[in-house]
């Protein structure tokens, strides 16, 4: 949030703020970030308020995190009033809602609600300067304990031990939020002061989710996940230890991410990548996009850690994960979860996350990937510990909540339902490839099997070109491609027409063959030099990236075929499908220097 303490809000909080509502409100809630990442779980809750007009919501941050990245953003989006740190702990409030235990907690003036930001209670982390009540008198944030290897041995649980809940001694949280029995029985045993304060409450997080598994299939489609495809998504925790951490026994991403791409067919699969908000606002967008570069061009997302993790996660086949608490959520919904870190340091031994670390699939590095995910899949059978104790209410925390909530409040209920937000269809996010694809089909007759990878072995018998997207990096790999392809409206005004495009680059590449308009999910327009200008176009059946198309085509003309007068379709095997495109004769207006037909 910056050095510079910000001015005293005066409206609707302050000495002389009655003079300037224009309502006055019966109770004050604050809501308390430390960073992007406990703010989701709060968004989470925020719902339980709305339609209030008894309450005022307030926000503010304790600056206590060493992730101050996009939380000022996030206070521009929430549109509340935002209270400096200084004058939140001078403004008496009725409650206050924080989903950390960073910074002052104790010396707020008011009720204090705390819930878990993660799948419960389960890593280890020293308190620095736990006990004290006195300003400066240590940071109390998550991450600023011993990272040292083997420190986690002597660590407390971070949410659960003394260290973490209590000051001079005594409880300060009034209403420890826990989302299982579970938790309860540790805390019991840790810490039995702060034990009457706990308020099982279920996780509102899971709650989501569970509601909107019924859009799964929508959710793959904005992720552009096609018929047959598989997604695998890619998920890290923000310590050292986690798949995109370097402290582990082995720096695994940077080779894995070539070899993922290398290994699995881009038509068979596709990759996203969930990274803990502390990585991408630690780091910073631009530096993962920077690292992350060649991955992103051979097809890699990168999914929004905030608004989007929980729709990819419930379109993902597999997660390829660690020990943090988004593989767990993923094995709670069913999917099948293959470890790249354990990081078991990290965790509480007794907490149900360790014993599903323990016992998990794990990725060995040196052994075929695909192999591996493959087997994954088909051995997968949903464990019933990962869904048991994610929550022992299901469905109910926005009921289990509002109603301990405003308990604090001391206020009647609202009459409505409490409920939560559904989770957003995400914006339309298809995998976009400008790296060059190593492209092996095999032709019978009108079926034309495509396999496209960055890396193919050489297969006797089937015939081989190299596919390029006209946005490659590295403008060589035009002049050595066989089919060159991109996408976009047909009325792009920059690109002119489809047909007038793909006549200038075959001009302008003269090894060329084939050029590939793609116009939509399932159309395209390819100029083959030597035989004209085609649509394709997929059938209603068919759900494959028209790119594939374009290349089955070009490996169908190169044997001396040609397409009917009234039209062609082939039969495109991709992803374990059949996909009918109908090929058909089009025209274009003649381009001078153009590759005629």
């Amino acid at each position: 949030m910056g050095s510079a303490e910000p001015p005293a809000v005066r409206v609707p909080v302050g000495r002389d703020a009655g003079r300037w509502v224009s309502r006055r409100t019966r109770r004050r809630v604050l809501l308390v970030v430390h960073n992007v990442t406990s703010a989701g779980r709060l968004l989470d809750v925020l719902p339980l308020f709305h339609d209030d007009f008894r309450v005022q919501l307030l926000v503010t941050s304790t600056e206590s995190s060493a992730f101050q990245g996009g939380v000022r953003e996030l206070f521009a989006d929430l549109g509340l009033p935002v209270l400096p740190w200084r004058q939140a702990l001078d403004t008496p409030v009725d409650l206050a809602v924080s989903a950390s235990f960073g910074g002052e907690l104790p010396l707020l003036q008011g009720k204090l609600a705390v819930l878990s930001h993660g799948v419960g209670y389960t890593k280890k982390l020293a308190a620095p300067g736990a006990g004290s009540r006195e300003p400066g008198a240590g940071s109390r944030e998550p991450g600023a304990g011993s990272r040292e290897p083997g420190a986690g041995s002597r660590e407390p649980t971070f949410g659960l031990a003394p260290d973490w809940l209590l000051a001079d001694g005594r409880p300060f949280v009034d209403a420890l939020v826990l989302s299982h029995p579970e938790q309860l029985a540790r805390l019991r045993r840790i810490c039995p002061e702060a034990a009457d304060g706990a308020v099982l409450a279920g996780d509102p997080c899971y709650d989501r989710m569970l509601a909107a598994r019924p859009h799964r299939r929508r959710f793959r489609r904005a992720l552009g996940v096609r018929e047959g495809q598989r997604l695998v998504v890619l998920n890290s925790t923000w310590n050292p230890e986690g798949l995109f951490g370097d402290g582990g026994s082995e720096d695994l991403l940077p080779g894995l991410l070539p070899r993922l791409a290398a290994e699995l067919p881009a038509d068979d699969y596709r990759l996203a990548a969930v990274l803990h908000p502390n990585i991408w606002h630690g780091h910073g967008p631009g530096q993962l996009r920077a690292w992350l570069d060649r991955a992103r061009r051979n097809g890699l997302t990168l999914i929004d850690p905030l608004h989007s993790w929980r729709q990819a996660l419930l379109a993902a086949d597999l997660v390829l994960g660690d020990f943090g608490a988004v593989s767990y959520y993923a094995a709670a919904l069913g999917t099948p979860v293959l470890l790249g870190a354990a990081g078991q340091e990290r965790l509480d031994p007794e907490a149900p996350l360790a014993e599903f670390v323990r016992t998990a699939p794990r990725l060995d590095p040196h052994a075929t990937l695909r192999g591996q995910l493959e087997r994954t899949l088909a051995a997968h059978r949903p464990l019933a510990g990962p869904a048991r104790f994610t929550s022992s209410a299901p469905g109910e925390s926005a009921a289990l909540l509002r109603r301990s909530l405003y308990a604090l409040l001391d206020l009647p209920e609202p009459p409505s339902p409490a409920l939560l937000e559904p989770l957003p269809l995400p914006p339309y996010e298809p995998p976009r490839r400008t790296a060059p694809l190593q492209v092996q089909a095999r032709v019978r007759g009108r079926r034309v099997r495509v396999v496209r990878s960055a890396e193919l072995p050489y297969r006797a018998g089937v015939e081989a070109h190299r596919a390029v997207h006209e946005d490659t990096r590295d403008p060589a790999d035009l002049t050595l491609a066989d089919v060159i392809v991109r996408e976009g409206r047909p009325d792009d005004p920059r690109l002119g027409p489809p047909a007038d495009w793909a006549a200038e680059v075959l001009h302008r590449f003269p090894q060329c063959a084939l050029a590939a308009y793609v116009t939509g999910p399932g159309t395209c327009t390819a100029y083959a030099r030597g035989h004209g200008l085609f649509r394709l176009t997929a059938e209603p059946e068919a759900d494959a990236d028209p790119a594939a198309y374009a290349s089955a085509l070009h490996a169908w003309l190169a044997g001396g075929r040609a397409p009917a007068p009234g039209g062609t379709t082939l039969r495109v095997e991709a992803a374990g499908r059949t996909h009918p495109v109908t090929v058909e004769a089009a025209t274009a207006p003649p381009r001078s220097g153009a590759a005629g037909p």
